[in-house]
């Protein structure tokens, strides 16, 4: 196994700012709006519902804008775990005032270790699972963390939309990279990150995984949840193939060419 943590937390390191200042994340507007939710909460409220009363954790939770959100529904108390410093410490700023969220610092699979009694809800957000090489051991720990009768909730990229080739000039999408998870990672070495900025990073190295759609559905069965919901959409919340793609009035983007030969991302609940 590499030393992924350590090379996948210097370049979240480094992205937290860059992203507290982007016009993609929006911070200001959720100041200016005490009603305003992230576009990939907002997108799900209906599955969501009420988390009236609910304690919830927000898993990989970065500088806190979902986890803001899933407090504005209702919820009694947020924990937003992340392993990142400086991604918390944003996090911190951006909720300071809101008492019924706190932040934790650690990696997903310290999670049960980190944090004190169960949930109602655990709560996973876009770009999350393919950071974390053994999907069995996440499913495993989300389940840790569940009291009984308690329920998670993920929308995350579709496993099919990672294996696509990104940097193709044609029309053609064409599978590149490998759908089903392997024991070693997809290494990439990128000067730049998903938001709008001049800035070029120094810790470019990142070490991914990819997990297929049928590989996340047994771990969480093998672990003992029962799954109540799996919707495959023909949208995801940002610009996965640019040049391709066109932006929705609701913010989520699309294949502008026969988008219903794609699935684009995926929301997946499932109950203990």
């Amino acid at each position: 196994m590499t030393d992924y943590l350590s090379v996948n937390r210097a370049n979240w390191d480094e992205r937290a700012a860059v992203h507290a200042a982007s016009p993609e994340y929006g911070l200001a507007r959720f100041a200016a709006d005490p009603a305003f939710l992230s576009d990939t909460v907002r997108f799900d409220r209906p599955r969501l519902g009420s988390l009236d009363g609910q304690r919830v954790v927000h898993l990989q939770c970065h500088i806190g804008h979902d986890t803001l959100s899933l407090a504005r529904l209702g919820a009694a108390s947020v924990i937003g775990l992340d392993f990142s410093g400086p991604a918390l410490e944003v996090a911190r700023q951006f909720v300071a005032g809101t008492p019924n969220i706190r932040f934790v610092q650690s990696d997903v699979y310290g999670a049960r270790a980190a944090l004190d009694g169960d949930f109602d809800l655990v709560y996973t957000g876009v770009g999350a699972l393919n950071w974390l090489p053994d999907i069995n051991r996440w499913a495993r720990t989300v389940r840790s963390l569940l009291r009984p009768g308690g329920r998670l909730h993920i929308r995350e990229g579709h496993p099919v939309l990672w294996s696509l080739d990104y940097d193709r000039d044609d029309d053609l999408l064409a599978l590149h990279t490998t759908y089903f998870e392997q024991p070693a990672p997809l290494v990439i070495d990128e000067q730049y990150t998903y938001v709008t900025t001049d800035h070029r990073f120094q810790a470019t190295v990142t070490h991914e995984w990819n997990h297929g759609l049928g590989e996340i559905v047994t771990a969480l069965l093998e672990a003992g949840l029962t799954i109540t919901t799996l919707i495959e959409h023909q949208s995801v919340p940002w610009n996965a193939l640019p040049g391709k793609m066109r932006e929705l009035d609701d913010g989520e983007w699309q294949l502008i060419d026969h988008p219903e030969r794609l699935p684009h991302s995926y929301t997946l609940q499932a109950v203990v």
